[in-house]
């Protein structure tokens, strides 16, 4: 016995002796990983350099109106398009031409206009009359003023469209009012049209001309219905997140007085919302037997941004269905297998809520948390919002015919007279994209590399700060030999400020790996998504290989870094020291970390799942107007997913932060336990810390320690 014992111990280092000065978290201690808080003090003056950088030369208008051929923004107050909210194309057709694929840029004039036109007309016919020449005005450039110029020099000189066909703003974009009818393409009940140049065109080629320069469109199209439907039900969304918000805070406070009967509320609530979500499923499927349309497969449907159509087959509520069945069969399965491990987690959960009873402010330290989570997710994105749009108007040289200097840049106030023009009559100096050739537009990657580098970094640097400031309060209650007469005043803001005097490099250095890993995972999750069109098997087998290795090690490392924090807010020592010791005391205590880590996982799962589940559930009524109280009120939406989905997610990250309290709770109680066992023995000399209720259940049966090798000698 005594000789196996040695030999474990010191396969995963030595353990706690007795020490009748410790009481807790340390106070005495100094900083640790100095190089680090170097290091992250730098990066963040880098980061604001960076920000003040992309704001000097960024210009988020780009992203919101259209621009012209000469880079000039549509509809923009204080310029000369201001009252010209829309883009007009003078050859529409042209737009069908590969180069917009390249380039994103139709190889024909554009100009922003008052409106879109509403009428056939040729530029020929409208010369003849004053009144046709004046409507005809409004589409030619801002500078045309050649009433009596020859037609055919106005067209060669490109001052003026060949034809205005009638067409409707779509994403302040002026396309041809394309219908069907009986299956017929028309534009203004015309089948063909004049060009201009005496030929009679199909409209379908003004069809293929709108769809590719709808190409950029699309997501842009989508992205403002969904900003429309945020704009309308923002209000109900925030009162969804309000009812998680107290749903969470009331379950966490019954939790704190009910501990035992709560958890079982909890799994029984799960199991019959899930049941419900089963039978639901199942009535909508039934319903719609035998109606038209309804038995299409998803598969032949392909993807629609309007989600309604799902909603509207079969396959989509069979899918649900099974779905919700095999979640509930697991967690019924999980319930048998693992009731005697509930028990025990339970009795772990009673003690947590205890501590969280004597510590109440800890349950607003996540507020905390996420406010400063949000800083850095807002400088994030407005960070790289000015990297994206702070690139330069770059000019190129557009033709249709084959012509040396197409796609050269060009400047457009001296293209008419440049040598380009004389070896290529019908090439035009157009605005094709934002781009520069200065040094800091050669490196605008680079700087969103960083940019996305430090947003992980900054991000998993707040979680460690929450999470050692957690630790270091619960551990001041553990060991308190008398609760709550020797827990110490302000215990979460001794901990916070411990923490960041003492602390910053190291929770710096655990942040910086992990930022490190998850770089590297999105860098792999880019090339996947390259390598989707390649051939290459063995290439994508390699790149899968090689994400489910940094998945896993990401999972490890952030198991590593959460009991390392626990480490060093107890005892002061610096990362590599504190997950050393976090990592073989957790092993010396393998089957208890086996049997309790992730049992209390999944108790906190059920309860955010119960929230988040019936959050969602009120929020899917209350969209889909299915509450008759309240019919009137919900707000007419283009997608009613979208408030629904941002209402379940908010709810998962608010329930996550309340339940993240309660699991910091229990795997610092569950380190100090473990170490306890280590330090005294239970006699009047060396008792024991923890409460009666959880040494007599975290000690029998399968639990039962290793004894020490003092008592083993």
């Amino acid at each position: 016995m005594g000789g196996h014992g040695d030999g474990y111990y010191g396969k995963h280092g030595t353990p706690q002796k007795y020490d009748p000065t410790f009481k807790g978290p340390i106070y005495d201690r100094g900083c640790t990983d100095i190089i680090c808080c170097i290091l992250l003090v730098l990066a963040i003056a880098g980061y604001v350099v960076v920000g003040i950088l992309a704001w000097s030369y960024g210009d988020p208008r780009k992203v919101i109106y259209p621009t012209d051929s000469r880079g000039q923004f549509c509809g923009q107050q204080g310029t000369p398009n201001e009252g010209k909210p829309f883009l007009f194309y003078f050859d529409i057709v042209k737009c069908a031409s590969p180069l917009v694929l390249l380039e994103f840029q139709c190889p024909t004039t554009q100009i922003c206009v008052s409106e879109c036109p509403d009428r056939f007309q040729t530029y020929l016919d409208a010369s003849h009359s004053s009144q046709g020449l004046e409507y005809y005005r409004r589409f030619c450039v801002p500078e045309f003023t050649g009433l009596q110029k020859d037609p055919l020099r106005v067209l060669a000189d490109k001052e003026c469209p060949a034809v205005l066909i009638p067409s409707t703003p779509l994403a302040r974009r002026c396309f041809p009012a394309i219908q069907a009818k009986k299956g017929v393409i028309m534009v203004g009940n015309e089948t063909t049209y004049n060009d201009g140049h005496g030929q009679q065109r199909n409209v379908t080629d003004l069809l293929e001309g709108a769809k590719k320069a709808n190409v950029v469109l699309e997501a842009r199209q989508l992205a403002m219905k969904i900003f429309e439907d945020y704009t309308v039900s923002w209000y109900w969304i925030l009162i969804g997140l309000v009812i998680a918000m107290v749903a969470s805070l009331v379950f966490i406070v019954l939790l704190r007085f009910l501990a035992g009967i709560m958890v079982w509320v909890m799994i029984v609530m799960v199991i019959l919302v899930l049941g419900y979500g089963i039978f639901h499923c199942y009535l909508e499927y039934a319903k719609l037997k035998g109606e038209a349309g309804s038995d299409v497969s998803l598969q032949d449907l392909g993807f629609q941004t309007d989600l309604r159509v799902y909603l509207h087959l079969r396959q989509t509520w069979l899918a649900f269905m099974i779905i919700l069945s095999i979640l509930e069969v697991l967690i019924l399965l999980l319930l048998v297998f693992l009731r005697k491990r509930i028990l025990i987690a339970i009795a772990l959960i009673r003690e947590a809520s205890r501590a969280v009873g004597h510590i109440m402010t800890s349950l607003l330290f996540p507020l905390c948390t996420f406010f400063l989570l949000c800083l850095c997710i807002a400088y994030w994105a407005s960070t790289a919002v000015f990297l994206s749009t702070s690139n330069e108007a770059v000019y190129k040289v557009f033709d249709e015919d084959t012509c040396p200097f197409a796609g050269q840049t060009c400047t457009p106030e001296t293209f008419n007279t440049s040598n380009v023009t004389k070896q290529c009559p019908n090439a035009q100096c157009l605005f094709a994209f934002y781009g520069g050739e200065t040094s800091y537009h050669r490196y605008l990657i680079a700087l969103q590399f960083f940019n996305l580098f430090m947003f992980f970094w900054l991000v998993n640097f707040v979680i460690a700060l929450g999470q050692v400031t957690l630790a270091g309060a619960f551990a001041s209650y553990y060991w308190a030999f008398k609760k709550p007469e020797d827990i110490p005043a302000f215990p979460l803001f001794s901990a916070f400020g411990r923490a960041l005097r003492y602390h910053t490099g190291s929770l710096a250095f655990g942040s910086l790996i992990l930022a490190i890993v998850q770089v590297i995972r999105v860098t792999l999750e880019y090339l996947d998504h390259r390598l989707k069109a390649a051939e290459n098997k063995v290439a994508k087998f390699l790149l899968s290989c090689l994400k489910c290795c940094f998945w896993c090690l990401e999972k490890f490392l952030k198991f590593l870094n959460r009991n390392a924090y626990i480490m060093i807010a107890i005892y002061g020592t610096n990362f590599c020291t504190s997950a050393r010791n976090a990592f073989f005391l957790l092993m010396r205590n393998i089957i208890r970390v086996a049997v309790l880590d992730k049992v209390t996982d999944f108790l906190f799962f059920l309860g955010k799942l119960l929230v988040v589940g019936s959050v969602g559930i009120l929020a899917f009524f209350f969209f889909t107007h299915r509450i008759k109280l309240v019919q009137d009120t919900a707000p007419a939406l283009n997608y009613y997913w979208v408030p629904i989905l941002t209402v379940i997610v908010g709810s998962y990250l608010i329930a996550h932060g309340f339940f993240s309290v309660y699991g910091m709770c229990v795997d610092t109680l569950f380190l100090c336990f473990c170490e306890d066992l280590e330090r005294n023995d239970g006699s009047p000399e060396r008792p024991f810390l923890m409460s009666p209720e959880l040494r007599r259940i975290l000690l029998k049966g399968s639990l039962e320690p290793s004894q020490s090798p003092e008592s083993q000698g």
